[in-house]
């Protein structure tokens, strides 16, 4: 990613700061005025959506940096780092969730809910979906994965804030207070499954999951007519840092020249069909009938 396309993330960062700390602080001021616990708990995940931005940006300060001498291959994986961390913050916050959850299941309060609280939430749950569908064109766009994980911890903040309208309106229509405490374990399982997915995706760059399909790239290889074989196919990275290395099998006659040309041949083609930002390496060896 180039420093023109660390910037365009961090605007779009700064953005989504701005509009989760207003959507967090609104859920937590009205849900602790109506003395519901699913609605501050949603608010309290909402903050989290505001804290991730933080996370994310001093990930970027970092992953931004340059080559250098102990860097051979720049700081990127700074970002995947960011999206961890932001995962163990969803982590700890489902966890506390959880203890007040059980706290109030055991002294159930019921929720004093007006029209004001409703239209609160609404608004907010069209905010999450705007910033949601934003964050994620952008992440996608400029091939950020800061901005994709972030996305998707947003995105359960929808399904919660769906479950805390629909738990509100049932409380509405005299279901009991315990309903309540009920829904915010509910949140606890979105916020859990969002902090697994960005877990998920970022620990698999960091340990270099396979990246590409590896057929892929070996039909890729073979296509060209002086490949005889391939082999050792190994890739790694993101999209917008994408490594692959293999063996390649020709012809023991082929010049220097030539094999060279075949190489570079091969790396235009798999940036054209796979990825623009791939970096390929390839270990020529003679074939032998």
């Amino acid at each position: 990613m180039s420093n023109n396309s660390y910037k365009k993330v961090k605007q779009v960062l700064w953005i989504i700061l701005f509009a989760n700390l207003a959507v967090a602080g609104l859920k937590i001021i009205v849900g602790t005025m109506i003395k519901s616990t699913s609605m501050t708990a949603d608010g309290f995940h909402s903050l989290t959506d505001g804290s991730s931005n933080i996370v994310g940006l001093i990930g970027l300060q970092f992953a931004a940096k340059p080559v250098d001498e102990d860097h051979p291959y720049g700081h990127r994986k700074f970002e995947m780092l960011a999206g961890l961390f932001i995962a163990g913050m969803l982590f700890v916050i489902g966890g506390k969730i959880i203890m007040d959850a059980v706290n109030r299941l055991m002294n159930p309060v019921l929720p004093d809910i007006t029209l004001e609280s409703l239209i609160a939430l609404l608004t907010t749950l069209c905010v999450n979906i705007l910033v949601c569908v934003f964050e994620y064109k952008k992440g996608k766009k400029l091939n950020s994965q800061i901005l994709i994980s972030d996305s998707m911890h947003t995105k359960s903040d929808i399904y919660v804030s769906i479950g805390v309208l629909a738990t509100l309106v049932c409380i509405k229509l005299g279901l009991p207070a315990v309903v309540d405490p009920i829904a915010s374990f509910i949140v606890v399982g979105f916020i859990f499954h969002a902090a697994y997915e960005i877990f998920k995706d970022n620990s698999g760059i960091l340990v270099d999951r396979v990246a590409v399909d590896t057929e892929k790239i070996r039909n890729i290889a073979l296509s060209f007519e002086q490949v005889k074989d391939t082999h050792n196919i190994r890739s790694r990275g993101s999209q917008n840092d994408l490594h692959i290395d293999m063996h390649i099998m020709t012809e023991p006659d082929l010049s220097v020249e030539k094999s060279h040309e075949l190489i570079h041949n091969i790396e235009e083609r798999i940036r054209k069909d796979i990825n623009k930002n791939v970096q390929v390496i390839a270990h020529l060896e003679p074939f032998v009938k």
